[in-house]
């Protein structure tokens, strides 16, 4: 589900209506287009407008009626979920019923809208189902999985061991002492004698 944001940011109401609507507009005009050229009488580039303009209208209309409806919901109510998309689905229902000039098809219409559109927020769109949307910044949220399991430095010592990367505190004495035991050469003194040997300050031992 879809659940609403913690922190709700209001919504520029009017911007918002006047780009869907232009957005369903262009979408009426493309689909009047088709229609005209479809058309067993040649009607002309004019038949876009003139005999099916009313198309371009209903979209139009249906496109700013969601939009102005879902944006007004949201301020309103001052949360952003499902039921703003539901109100919004009826007015859009509305809108697409009205030129029937039949009651009952406009509530149906309406009835019928809200209830795709909550669905289709209820469901999260086409990115399928999901538990739950936070306002978590996505790098801040890996950190947090990184702490919860992370694990103490000396248990993966004492699984692994010492190298490849990975050394306690005090790994350069304990290894001193250990050549200094094993083979009779303190590191430590070595690398002082092979610096003052060479001028060089990048070589090294």
């Amino acid at each position: 589900m879809a659940a609403p944001h913690e922190s709700f940011h209001p919504r520029d109401t009017i911007a918002n209506t006047l780009e869907t609507t232009a957005k369903m507009t262009v979408a009426g005009l493309l689909i009047a287009g088709v229609q005209n050229t479809m058309r067993k009488t040649n009607v002309g580039p004019m038949g876009i407008v003139t005999r099916s303009g009313g198309v371009i209208a209903l979209f139009a209309g249906v496109g700013a009626s969601y939009q102005f409806t879902l944006d007004a919901a949201a301020n309103l109510r001052q949360k952003d979920d499902t039921y703003n998309d539901a109100i919004a689905g009826f007015a859009a229902g509305v809108a697409l019923g009205i030129p029937r000039r039949s009651m009952p098809f406009v509530l149906g219409a309406g009835v019928c809208g809200s209830t795709v559109m909550a669905a289709y927020r209820y469901t999260n769109g086409l990115k399928g189902y999901d538990v739950e949307e936070t306002d978590e910044d996505e790098v801040e949220r890996k950190e947090n999985l990184r702490k919860q399991r992370r694990r103490p430095l000396q248990e993966t010592l004492d699984q692994l061991g010492e190298g490849r990367g990975i050394y306690g505190p005090g790994y350069e004495e304990r290894r001193r002492e250990r050549l200094l035991k094993k083979y009779g050469i303190d590191v430590k003194e070595a690398q002082e004698q092979f610096k003052a040997k060479n001028v060089d300050s990048t070589a090294s031992l």
